[in-house]
C-alpha cells in the first residue's frame, strides 16, 4: 500500500493514542481461543462480556482473530485533539453519529454479497447499528479493559515520547522510517507492506499515527478517507523479543531476561510490572540486579524513574551496540 502525502498533510501529521482501537483489539483477542499473542488470556470478564447482545454485534463486525481483513472504520474513528481522558468518549460519540448510509456502505464492504449476519443486517435496516455498536464497545471497555487501562496508557505514552523525541532530533522522515519494519518513507510517500495493493493520496489532510499495545502484530491503516486518516502500528514484545529472552534465560533467569529484552525503550517499574504480569516488588528486585550488573541504566523524568538497556545490555541481548542516546528513537519494533 502506498499513500502519497503532500506538504500540508506532512505538516499536520500527529501522534495520538486511540482508545477505540485498543478496546476493539482487546475484544478481538477475547474472541480467540488462544487469547492475545503477547498479553495472553483477556480473562473471564472479557469472555462474559461477549454474551452482551451489543458486544456480540461488534464481534460480528471485527475481523476474526488470526485473519487479515476489513473492520468497519466506524469502530475506530480517528482520535481527536484534546485531553486523553476525553478521547474515548469523543470517539464513541463519533461512532454513534455515523450516518446510516455510511454504516451500510461499510457493512457491505466488510461482508461478501449475501453473507451479512442476520442480526447485523437487521440493525442496519432499522438504523440502530451505529448506536448499538457504540453501546457495545462502551460496555466491553467498562467490563474488560477499564481496570487495566492505566497500565496500557502508560506504555502508549512512553512510546509517544520516544517517537516525539525521534521527530524532534532526527526529523519526521527518520521517525516514519523507524515506526515499524513494514512501514517506510520515501520522502514523498508512506509505504506499508500489506496484502492490499492500494495507492492513495492525502491532500491537506491530517494523518494520525497511533501506537497500539493490543493490536500486535498487524500494522493497520485507514488512509482512503482523508477525514479519518489513521495509521496504527503495534508496539510490545514480538517473536524476536521472545526468542532473545529465551536464549538469555539460561544466563540471567527467565524473568530478568524478559525484562531486559523489553528495555529497548525507557520503561518504569510500573510499566514493566503490567507488561510482564509481575509484582512491582519483583520487578524492582530484577531491575536492581540488572542495574548492578551494568546491563541497564536509569534516568529520572519528573516523578518517574525510567530504565533502559545499557550498551552492555544491548550486546548481551544481541542488538547493535554503540547506538548511544538515540537508540530509543531509532530502533524499530518487531512484529
Amino acid at each position: 500500500m502506498v499513500a502519497h502525502l503532500d506538504g500540508p498533510s506532512l505538516a499536520r501529521l500527529r501522534l495520538a493514542i486511540s482508545p477505540a482501537w485498543e478496546v476493539t483489539s482487546w475484544l478481538r483477542a477475547a474472541l480467540s481461543r488462544f487469547g492475545h499473542p503477547v498479553h495472553g488470556d483477556p480473562g473471564p470478564a472479557a469472555r462474559a462480556a461477549l454474551r452482551h447482545p451489543d458486544v456480540a454485534l461488534v464481534a460480528e463486525l471485527v475481523t476474526p482473530p488470526g485473519r487479515v481483513g476489513y473492520t468497519p472504520d466506524l469502530l475506530t474513528p480517528k482520535p481527536p485533539r484534546g485531553p486523553l481522558d476525553a478521547i474515548f468518549e469523543q470517539q464513541l460519540a463519533a461512532m454513534a453519529a455515523t450516518p446510516a448510509n455510511e454504516v451500510a456502505t461499510q457493512v457491505n464492504e466488510r461482508f461478501p454479497t449475501d453473507a451479512t449476519p442476520t442480526r447485523v443486517r437487521a440493525a442496519v435496516e432499522d438504523g440502530t447499528l451505529a448506536r448499538r455498536v457504540t453501546d457495545g464497545l462502551r460496555h466491553f471497555w467498562q467490563t474488560a479493559l477499564a481496570e487495566q487501562w492505566p497500565a496500557v496508557r502508560a506504555t502508549l505514552e512512553a512510546e509517544l515520547a520516544v517517537r516525539a523525541t525521534a521527530m524532534a532530533t532526527a526529523g519526521v522522515g527518520s521517525m516514519l522510517n523507524g515506526l515499524h519494519p513494514k512501514v517506510g518513507w520515501t520522502g514523498r510517500s508512506l509505504t506499508i507492506d500489506s496484502s492490499y495493493r492500494i495507492t492513495t493520496a492525502l491532500t491537506g489532510a491530517e494523518l494520525v499515527l497511533a501506537p497500539s499495545a493490543l493490536a500486535w502484530p498487524q500494522v493497520s491503516t485507514q488512509l482512503c478517507d482523508e477525514g479519518n486518516a489513521v495509521l496504527v502500528y503495534p508496539i510490545g514484545a514480538g517473536p524476536a523479543d521472545q526468542r532473545r529472552a529465551g536464549r538469555l534465560g539460561d544466563l540471567v533467569g527467565a524473568s530478568r531476561a524478559a525484562i531486559l529484552a523489553d528495555l529497548d525503550v525507557p520503561r518504569s517499574t510500573g510499566q514493566l510490572s503490567a507488561r510482564h504480569q509481575l509484582a512491582p516488588a519483583t520487578v524492582s528486585y530484577h531491575l536492581g540486579v540488572l542495574l548492578r550488573s551494568g546491563l541497564v541504566v536509569r534516568t529520572r523524568e519528573r516523578h518517574s524513574v525510567l530504565y533502559r538497556r545499557s550498551d552492555h545490555g544491548d550486546e548481551l541481548v544481541g542488538c547493535r551496540a554503540g547506538q548511544g542516546a538515540t537508540r530509543s528513537a531509532s530502533r524499530r519494533n518487531t512484529a
